[in-house]
This record gives C-alpha cells, sequence and structure tokens, in this order.
C-alpha cells in the first residue's frame, strides 16, 4: 500500500472569493505556482470542517474515487492586513495557520443530474461513501460533483461525520445507518451497491483508516471544553470509521432498499 503523504505549501496570494459557498472558500495561489481552493479554519463550522473534508477525500481517494488533491496550506496574516473587504478580512484574521487546500480544477462543470454522465460503478462508491461518513451535502440541489476531462470528481465533505459536533454522545453514532441516503443525488445509477461494498471494503481496512487519521494536524484537533484529548479524538474517529466499514452490507442494502 502506497504510504499517505500531503503535501504542505504558503498561500503567496488570495485571487478571489467563492461567494456560492457558504463557509466563503477562495481560490488562492500556493508557493508551488499552483492554484488550489482554500478551506478556511475561521469559517463558520471551524477546523472540524476541515477534518471531515480532509477524512472524507482522503477515504474517497483509498476507494479509487477521483478527488483533488489535498494540501495543507499555511496563511500569515499579511493578508488580512490588505484585504479592503471586512467580512474577508475577518475571515483572514481568524485563518491564520494550517488551512487546508484542495487544487483547483479549471474549466471543470458542476454535475448536472439530468444531463452529466456518471457511470453505475463509480455512483454505488459514491453513495457507500457517504453513507460511512453520514454526508448530507450530496443532494440534486447541491451535489458537490464535478465532471473535468470526462471525468466524475468528488468535492466538499466538510458537513459530513456531524457526530464530531457533539464529542459528549459520539459513541451513540457507532449502530446507526443513514437513512437521509434516499436523497442522494447518485442513488438511481447505484446500480451495483453489494459489488462496490465488496470492493471497497479491500481497498480500505484498518491500516488505511489509522494512516488516514495519522495525518490530520493535531492543532485541528485542539478544541476547549471537549472534553477529549486530539489523541482520544483520533481513537473516535477510527472506532467510527471501522464500524462503517463493518456494516457496510447493511448500508447498502438501505441505500438498494431506497430505490
Amino acid at each position: 500500500m502506497k504510504k499517505l503523504e500531503i503535501r504542505t505549501v504558503d498561500v503567496v496570494q488570495y485571487l478571489q472569493p467563492l461567494r456560492e459557498g457558504g463557509s466563503l472558500p477562495a481560490i488562492v495561489k500556493a508557493d508551488d505556482d499552483f492554484l488550489y481552493v482554500l478551506k478556511f479554519r475561521g469559517a463558520g463550522q471551524g477546523k472540524k470542517a476541515l477534518v471531515a473534508e480532509f477524512i472524507g477525500g482522503e477515504l474517497a481517494r483509498a476507494m479509487g474515487l477521483k478527488v483533488p488533491e489535498l494540501v495543507f496550506m499555511n496563511l500569515d496574516n499579511s493578508f488580512s492586513q490588505t484585504e479592503p473587504d471586512e467580512e474577508i478580512q475577518d475571515l483572514l484574521k481568524f485563518s491564520v495557520g494550517l488551512n487546508l487546500g484542495m487544487h483547483f480544477l479549471s474549466g471543470a462543470i458542476t454535475y448536472d443530474p439530468l444531463v452529466s454522465e456518471a457511470d453505475a460503478a463509480t455512483a454505488a462508491k459514491v453513495v457507500l461513501l457517504d453513507s460511512m461518513i453520514i454526508n448530507i451535502d450530496r443532494t440534486p440541489k447541491n451535489t458537490n460533483l464535478l465532471n473535468w476531462n470526462k471525468e466524475l470528481w468528488l468535492i466538499d465533505h466538510g458537513a459530513s461525520l456531524y457526530f464530531h459536533h457533539n464529542w459528549g454522545s459520539w459513541e451513540n453514532h457507532l449502530n446507526r445507518t443513514f437513512p437521509n441516503i434516499k436523497d442522494h443525488v447518485l442513488l438511481a445509477r447505484a446500480t451495483n451497491l453489494s459489488e462496490a461494498a465488496a470492493e471497497i471494503q479491500s481497498l480500505v481496512n484498518e491500516q488505511v483508516i489509522t494512516e488516514i487519521i495519522a495525518n490530520i494536524p493535531e492543532d485541528w484537533l485542539e478544541e476547549e471544553g471537549s472534553g477529549l484529548l486530539p489523541a482520544e479524538k483520533r481513537v473516535a474517529y477510527a472506532a467510527y470509521l471501522n464500524s462503517r466499514i463493518a456494516k457496510l452490507d447493511a448500508l447498502a442494502k438501505e441505500a438498494a432498499d431506497a430505490q
């Protein structure tokens, strides 16, 4: 298995906000000369959204799905000092430090369920990924999918793993399924869910999950009043995701029943 290596880059230019995103992400240029969509630690859901984005994206990649490269992005305080827009200025000020960037896919088109293509095998894996991470944000109204170079690419997993918004009750989620899968934009195209479940279980094991979680930056897991230390949160994420892999057949059945 290839070792997971996440690059760290520095933001060198703030180019433009993406105002269609509720958390006001932005297109930025990094010191490697590439463009990225930057997700800010100072946005509404804070660092938890970055954790969910990272886990969801790297799990998808481990499953063989297409996800833009994720990088850690250092943002210094110089950008907030020169930004005239007060809302963006505050966002930049509260996001100094390590943020999450996603490689910008220039020319990508938002997936349209009425006209875009998605093969059945890919659709089934996306449906099961979203069942695993309880992703409520892949519906016909907001697909969080792109078509780029005639392939389907996954973006925006920050609204998933909502159990981590209340650490006091996270264990209550271990045995739950995901009834909201009935609203998934790709559900109708996911015609081979049991085969997809078997493939995912062959690709994603405890070692893969452990490595993804080990790469979460320590300070993204630091939080006053949560009752859990960062190391305990890593154990919780691993326990949750391993429980989802173990019940993938049940999640596949739930999705098939919803069809």
